[in-house]
């Protein structure tokens, strides 16, 4: 039988996402394959969460791909971005929690390529004179994962629709980075 390694990613990473302590067995069993089939592929769990590291920061990059941040206002496409990251939201906040994946020398380029360029979205606002120039930019950036994060979590035990997932996290990250006017 040929295992389809996405399919087993996708499996691994829907039951991961929602159960961050699940077991290889269990994983084997979302991905319907056998335990010794998926040590086969990913000769433990270390492994396969840095597979599913690999996996997860396409699937991010390819939603800011999608946002298009160069075009247009740095508001609309921060909008862009949450809408195109709702389908890798789930997975991304179990890589965020995982701290496995931020300890010692081997940090995943990936991160430092995505969290530049959303960096470079805020900064760009900021200096647009849409996003408060108090907060930096990396800080943002750090607090739209987080966003991104718990509106995952919100979504998967159904404390939030899927369809306000975009709004929720949107105006409550723009109203607190939209630079306000001083009243004289």
């Amino acid at each position: 039988m040929t295992v389809d390694r996405e399919q087993v990613l996708r499996s691994a990473g829907a039951l991961l996402s929602r159960k961050a302590t699940a077991t290889m067995d269990e994983v084997a069993r979302a991905a319907g394959i056998g335990r010794a089939t998926l040590h086969r592929h990913f000769a433990g769990r270390d492994v396969l969460v840095r597979a599913l590291e690999d996996f997860g920061l396409g699937e991010f990059e390819s939603a800011v791909d999608a946002a298009r941040l160069h075009e247009g206002d740095a508001t609309g496409a921060l909008r862009r971005l949450v809408t195109a990251s709702q389908p890798a939201s789930g997975l991304l906040a179990f890589l965020t929690s995982e701290n496995q994946l931020f300890e010692g020398e081997d940090l995943n380029e990936g991160w430092s390529r995505i969290d530049g360029r959303i960096a470079e979205l805020f900064r760009r606002g900021q200096e647009e004179g849409d996003f408060r120039i108090d907060l930096s930019a990396s800080w943002l950036t750090e607090a739209l994962y987080g966003l991104i994060s718990a509106g995952a979590w919100s979504v998967q035990t159904g404390r939030l629709a899927a369809n306000d997932y975009q709004f929720m996290i949107a105006e409550l990250l723009l109203g607190g980075c939209t630079r306000r006017s001083v009243k004289e």
